[in-house]
């Protein structure tokens, strides 16, 4: 679905947080929370200027964090994509990804869309998530496979299931912890 569990906000903000990317590709951002999440906790004050008793939220351009994204489906469009992202690309993953600069983010995530990958296109699209990073990728999927299937979209349709093992394969050799989630992270 369009969103992430709950399980697994706080760890990943919160890698985030420690990484202080200056520029990061949201991949399958669905309803946009970690985009907004993003926003807030890396902008943070830079989003109002403060004037004694007087606030007013900076224009955009004098954000400092740059923060695209991808989303195959663009009924999942809402307000919050036009606040948090500073480009949103319509259109698939798969590819979407080839066309970007080499090491163009300092982080790539990609949150709950690697099950919506048979294997050999999951590898592929992990392999362009590094290239086009170049500090740390993660993604997360779920730790049990779970029967999706999404008619009025189907690029919500769990297509494989990821152990840790097919994680390291990848050089995804970093886990935070999650009781429900493979939180797996590469370095360049």
């Amino acid at each position: 679905m369009p969103f992430s569990n709950s399980s697994q906000l706080s760890a990943i903000i919160g890698f985030a947080e420690q990484q202080n990317p200056q520029s990061i590709l949201d991949v399958g951002v669905g309803m946009g929370q970690y985009g907004f999440l993003l926003r807030t906790n890396l902008e943070n004050i830079n989003l109002f200027e403060i004037n004694g008793a007087t606030a007013r939220q900076r224009k955009r351009e004098q954000w400092k964090i740059k923060i695209d994204g991808i989303e195959g489906y663009p009924g999942y469009a809402t307000p919050v994509h036009e606040y948090a992202y500073n480009n949103l690309m319509i259109g698939n993953a798969l590819t979407l990804l080839p066309s970007l600069a080499d090491d163009a983010y300092d982080l790539v995530l990609a949150i709950d869309i690697l099950e919506h990958l048979d294997k050999n296109p999951g590898k592929y699209f992990l392999e362009q998530c590094l290239r086009v990073c170049k500090g740390s990728v993660l993604i997360s999927t779920p730790k049990e496979f779970c029967e999706q299937e999404v008619a009025a979209n189907p690029l919500e349709n769990h297509r494989s299931h990821w152990t840790e093992e097919d994680l390291r394969s990848c050089g995804f050799v970093n886990f935070l912890p999650d009781s429900l989630n493979w939180i797996a992270i590469a370095r360049k």
